[in-house]
């Protein structure tokens, strides 16, 4: 498998379950939004604006910003530290603070097909992204049935944390094309050196 850049579909995942936890996982297997070029391909990619928005007036400060809501939504979501700890207290209202901000507003509009799309009413401000962002991890963590669909994936070294909506809560990995696959090839070859 050739190596892409951070920009390639396979390289920036949204197979998580939740675009707050597709966030998380641009820190594996390390750093994806490293520029605000990615950022912005992640931005579209997710869903939080739709295809061929303007975000041209994305800066460096985004980075930092995104980055900064990624950390403390990790500190919620992951390892799921005691209520009324100083970090994860600080995370919470973090994470609250953010959420309070309007999203970007969206409107429908004909397509060039007539069909009606979607777009937004104007170039998305940082805040109202990071707003997005914030309420779908507020949502998560509040919402008793995603909170116990959450699962690590049992790819080895795999930090990505997904939710489950298999049937029968049976999904063993982020990806069955990604680490499922990685598995089963490891597995094969376990196979085949006992079989020598």
């Amino acid at each position: 498998m050739a190596l892409g850049t951070a920009t390639d579909p396979y390289e920036l995942r949204f197979d998580t379950g939740r675009i707050c936890l597709d966030l998380i996982a641009t820190t594996h297997p390390a750093e994806r939004l490293d520029s605000v070029e990615v950022l912005r391909a992640w931005i579209t990619g997710c869903g939080l604006v739709p295809p061929d928005t303007p975000l041209a007036h994305a800066d460096p400060s985004w980075l930092t910003a995104f980055r900064e809501l990624r950390r403390e939504t990790t500190r919620l979501v992951r390892g799921r530290p005691a209520p009324r700890t100083h970090p994860y207290d600080l995370a919470l209202d973090r994470v609250n603070a953010l959420a309070t901000a309007a999203p970007p507003a969206p409107r429908a509009v004909h397509g060039e097909d007539g069909a009606l799309v979607r777009e937004l009413t104007g170039p998305p401000e940082c805040a109202a992204l990071l707003g997005a962002l914030a309420r779908d991890a507020v949502e998560l963590l509040t919402d008793p049935v995603a909170r116990a669909s959450l699962r690590q994936c049992e790819g080895d070294n795999c930090p990505i944390v997904y939710v489950d909506t298999s049937r029968g809560r049976r999904r063993r990995w982020c990806s069955s094309e990604i680490c499922g696959n990685r598995e089963r090839v490891a597995r094969h070859r376990r196979r085949a050196a006992l079989a020598r």
